[in-house]
């Protein structure tokens, strides 16, 4: 079996919007992370940018289950001693309404160079509207 190297001029590259609301965070976070990876491709690669383009909109009505919205906690650190700051989902929902899509998504993608990358094809909306009508996206049904 030979690896498959696919020149960037080659890629034929999509854009697909996905509704999280009502959906499952997490759900809606792999099938945005797989369509990011180009996992749903003949062609992908795993070490090449073979994905597609993906906006993610009403992220912050995103579902959780049981008491996740008050239990679940996301942590940050500022490099100083003592400096670990914590909050829940709701807090950090009413603070910026796309972090916690963001960080699911970026946490599924690859560490370094390549999963930076991927990050910038990714955009995350908190509400229905968004600015990429002109590049005529497919919904995806989840």
């Amino acid at each position: 079996m030979k690896t498959i190297f696919v020149k960037p001029q080659e890629i034929e590259r999509k854009w697909f919007i996905i509704d999280a609301a009502g959906q499952p965070l997490g759900r809606v976070a792999v099938k945005a992370a797989d369509i990011l990876r180009g996992k749903t491709k003949a062609l992908y690669t795993p070490h090449q940018e073979v994905g597609d383009y993906v906006i993610v909109v009403n992220a912050s009505d995103a579902s959780m289950s049981g008491k996740k919205r008050s239990d679940k906690m996301y942590y940050r650190h500022s490099g100083y001693l003592g400096g670990l700051k914590s909050e829940n989902y709701e807090k950090l929902v009413a603070r910026k309404p796309t972090a916690p899509m963001e960080k699911a998504i970026k946490g599924m993608l690859p560490k370094g160079t390549l999963g930076n990358k991927l990050f910038s094809n990714v955009k995350v909306y908190a509400g229905a509207d968004h600015p990429h009508a002109a590049q005529q996206p497919i919904k995806i049904e989840m």
